[in-house]
C-alpha cells in the first residue's frame, strides 16, 4: 500500500470514529411509579369489567429523540402487588389459580426493537408471565417531553394493548350456565407511564 492510501484509509477511519462520537446518545430515563399507572379489566360473569392495577414495578427507557426506533424499554412488575380492591380476590389471584405469585414472583417485558406505525409507535419484546415468555407489540404514543418546575425532563407514554390469559397458562375459571365464563379470557391493558430522566 501506498503512502498516499495510508492517507486515505486512516482519514476515512478518523471521520468514521467521529462521526459516531458525534451521534447523539439514547437519553435514559426512570419509571416515575408516583405518577404511572399499570391498568388491567377483564370480563366477569360476561356482563360487567372488573378492574385493577399492579402497585409495585419499575422500569427504565433508553430513549432517542431523534429516532425513536431506536429507543428500548425494560420493566419488572412484582406479582404479588396486583389490587382490585377485593383482598379475598386478590389473594385467589396470587395463588396457582392464576399468576402463581410465589412461584413466579415477577412480570417482566424486554424490547427487542421499536417500529414506526401509522398512529405512533409499536415497540415489539418479549412479554415473561408465570413462567411463559412471548413477543407482544405495544402501540404506543408518546406525549410529551417537558422540563418541570424542579428542573427534571420528564416523558409522558401511553399504550394500549390486549392479552389472552390463557396464552400464558392461566387458565383457571368456571362456566356459566349459557356457555360463558365467570373470567373472561381476554385481557385489556391501559399503560400510562412517567418517566424521568437521568441526570
Amino acid at each position: 500500500m501506498s503512502h498516499k492510501q495510508c492517507l486515505t484509509v486512516l482519514l476515512v477511519c478518523v471521520l468514521t470514529l467521529a462521526a459516531f462520537s458525534a451521534a447523539p446518545a439514547a437519553d435514559q430515563y426512570t419509571i416515575d411509579t408516583s405518577h404511572s399507572s399499570i391498568l388491567f379489566s377483564i370480563k366477569h360473569l360476561v356482563i360487567t369489567k372488573v378492574k385493577g392495577e399492579f402497585n409495585e414495578y419499575a422500569g427504565t427507557i433508553s430513549y432517542d429523540d431523534q429516532d425513536i426506533t431506536k429507543s428500548s424499554v425494560e420493566v419488572t412488575i412484582k406479582t404479588a402487588s396486583i389490587d382490585t380492591k377485593d383482598e379475598k380476590r386478590d389473594a385467589h389471584l396470587r395463588t396457582a389459580d392464576f399468576f402463581d405469585a410465589e412461584k413466579y414472583p415477577e412480570i417482566t417485558f424486554k424490547s427487542k426493537r421499536v417500529v414506526k406505525s401509522e398512529d405512533g409507535f409499536v415497540v415489539v419484546g418479549d412479554l415473561t408471565m408465570r413462567g411463559v415468555t412471548k413477543e407482544i407489540e405495544i402501540p404506543f404514543v408518546v406525549s410529551g417531553v417537558i422540563t418541570d418546575p424542579w428542573g427534571n425532563t420528564r416523558m409522558g407514554i401511553s399504550a394500549e394493548l390486549k392479552l389472552n390469559r390463557q396464552d400464558y397458562g392461566i387458565s383457571w375459571s368456571n362456566k356459566l350456565d349459557n356457555g360463558g365464563l365467570v373470567v373472561g379470557n381476554d385481557v385489556d391493558i391501559e399503560l400510562e407511564i412517567e418517566a424521568i430522566k437521568a441526570k
